[in-house]
């Protein structure tokens, strides 16, 4: 019966994660969500309380899969974004997710805490190895893992139409601009230190 219940809200939350990519919360729909996922919408209610809670464990799940799967190395920051960067290409929802978080969750009053648990860590790895020596100081950890986040990020954040008039570049071209990005941002020229 456990089984049951956990296959249960896996499909629920495996078909949540589309519809939200799909049309965000205030556009998705819960009789959607339950079709897709072969059940009904008590279910949701059940196991999730509401249609918001339901968005938030679909991000808190992304979020889990995501540190779980892609590692940060603080000594290898360009590596790091380059990861990410396969990551955000081979799973495009995970981009649409958090846009649709930013736009619509974020006058929440209680965060996610895998979120802050997530970044309090990857702020304290960047920052012991920036005592260690092994990263240059001249950003704070925190505004070089933003540093590093929004560069890995950087194509998704591009509108379709700069897509259609930018010029075509391979994934490996792109992803090779990302670590070469992050490398600068790390070795900044002499007279901008």
């Amino acid at each position: 019966m456990a089984g049951d219940a956990q296959a249960t809200r896996d499909r629920l939350l495996n078909a949540a994660a589309q519809e939200f990519a799909e049309y965000g919360i205030a556009g998705g729909r819960v009789d959607r969500i339950a079709l897709a996922a072969r059940s009904n919408k008590a279910q949701i209610y059940h196991y999730f309380g509401s249609k918001e809670a339901l968005f938030d464990a679909v991000f808190d799940r992304l979020v889990v899969r995501t540190t779980d799967e892609i590692a940060m190395d603080a000594a290898d920051l360009p590596g790091y974004a380059g990861r990410l960067f396969d990551g955000y290409e081979d799973h495009p929802e995970v981009a649409r997710l958090a846009t649709w978080y930013r736009l619509e969750r974020a006058e929440r009053h209680d965060p996610i805490q895998s979120i802050v648990d997530s970044s309090h860590a990857k702020i304290a790895a960047i920052d012991k190895a920036q005592r260690d020596g092994l990263l240059p100081d001249h950003f704070s950890a925190t505004d070089l893992l933003t540093l590093v986040l929004t560069l890995a990020g950087l194509w998704t954040a591009q509108t379709p139409e700069y897509h259609s008039v930018a010029r075509k570049s391979s994934r490996s071209a792109r992803r090779q601009l990302v670590t070469d990005a992050v490398r600068a941002v790390l070795n900044p020229p002499p007279d901008r230190r």
